[in-house]
């Protein structure tokens, strides 16, 4: 597959923006790249796209807002001044976007938010309803709260973790370098940018250096790792200069820009498996004949009207089983409901669920975006 065919194929993507890319090398935001960055961003979404945008640089802003000249160790003034530069990040980006009649919101995740099975959901039902309503979220770590991945600098996976959570067919990692090379091109003069590979392939951890090389200290190795972790859910990934002219523009051209990097599977068929193969089932329900039908033909979300019985104890978001009337094992999905709570709502509409609930989380029971059919 070319990097002409796969910009052409992707309708939702994940575009991740290293802080070398937003910012005046280091000393606060560089809000011409910033307003650069909305304007590619806003075109690509006219064009029948959904687009996440995952961004760096609340840390280097803070620093600038606090007058501190050198980035600090201590862990507390790091968020400190992540806490102050949020501020100033969110404010650039939203008046960058709004001049091009853009409206974005601001997304705050930690790991640990798409770790808990319940919090995925959540975060995962508010992405999508953004993109419903032709929004762009702009996600940056919760630098404010996390310890670790502050002192790394992980919003490479984080780019990819998103990728994930929205199944998007597209992750674009956007670096000051050209893309992956056969070797540091620093030093040696023989290296070779890759323009194509498989996501996962091991060689491509060698080539970006391994943990302890300086170019794997520059953050080529964390990209190819994200690539890897997209691939799961079936992402493909292209890594690329963010210093080339409309660089967004040229890839969904079809211009080959940077490495593609392949994932091996589809979304739907990624998506599919992780839901029925990879995650412990912690409860089932049984539906009807007409509900299964519209699983089955209608490729239709699970409505608690159509459910006759509900088994185990499980919370939202976790993976239920789905059995029709004929005890075979039809489908599984992430629940919205907890065990209790569909209890009290199956066999009723979803226009009674707040009468019985006192609150509306969803109208389905599971939403067809989180069902992976078995038959």
């Amino acid at each position: 597959m070319s990097a002409p065919s796969v910009l052409a194929k992707a309708r939702r993507l994940v575009v991740k923006v290293g802080s070398s890319l937003v910012t005046n090398e280091g000393r606060g935001l560089d809000e011409d790249a910033i307003s650069r960055w909305a304007e590619q961003i806003t075109r690509l979404n006219a064009r029948e796209r959904r687009i996440v945008l995952v961004t760096s640089g609340a840390i280097a802003e803070g620093m600038q807002r606090l007058g501190l000249a050198a980035r600090p160790k201590a862990i507390h003034a790091l968020q400190a001044a992540a806490a102050v530069g949020q501020m100033g990040l969110a404010q650039v980006y939203e008046s960058a976007f709004s001049r091009h009649g853009q409206m974005t919101a601001q997304v705050l995740l930690t790991h640990d938010d798409l770790a808990d099975r319940k919090r995925y959901l959540n975060a995962r039902s508010t992405l999508m309803t953004l993109l419903d309503f032709d929004v762009i979220p702009i996600i940056n770590e919760n630098d404010t709260v996390v310890t670790d991945e502050i002192k790394f600098g992980d919003n490479d996976t984080l780019g990819a973790l998103v990728a994930n959570l929205i199944e998007a067919d597209l992750l674009v990692i956007l670096t000051d370098q050209a893309g992956l090379f056969t070797a540091d091109p620093r030093s040696d003069p023989g290296a070779t940018l890759v323009a194509r590979a498989d996501a996962g392939a091991a060689e491509l951890e060698a080539m970006a250096g391994g943990a302890g090389s300086a170019i794997g200290k520059g953050g080529m190795l964390t990209k190819i790792l994200a690539a890897k972790r997209a691939a799961r859910s079936g992402a493909h990934t292209i890594i690329a200069s963010g210093r080339e002219p409309d660089v967004l523009g040229r890839l969904a051209a079809g211009e080959s820009i940077g490495t593609l990097l392949l994932a091996a599977t589809p979304p739907v068929t990624a998506r599919k498996a992780w839901l029925s193969d990879h995650l412990q089932v912690r409860g089932s329900l049984t539906i009807d004949a007409g509900a299964a039908a519209a699983l089955i033909r209608g490729g239709r979300s699970l409505l608690p009207i159509g459910v006759t019985a509900v088994e185990g104890s499980f919370g939202r978001g976790e993976v239920v089983a789905i059995f029709g009337p004929d005890g075979r094992e039809l489908a599984r999905g992430l629940v919205n409901y907890g065990a209790e709570e569909a209890r009290r709502i199956m066999r009723k509409p979803s226009s009674d669920i707040e009468t019985v609930l006192g609150f509306v989380d969803e109208d389905e029971l599971v939403h067809r975006d989180n069902l992976a059919m078995l038959l």
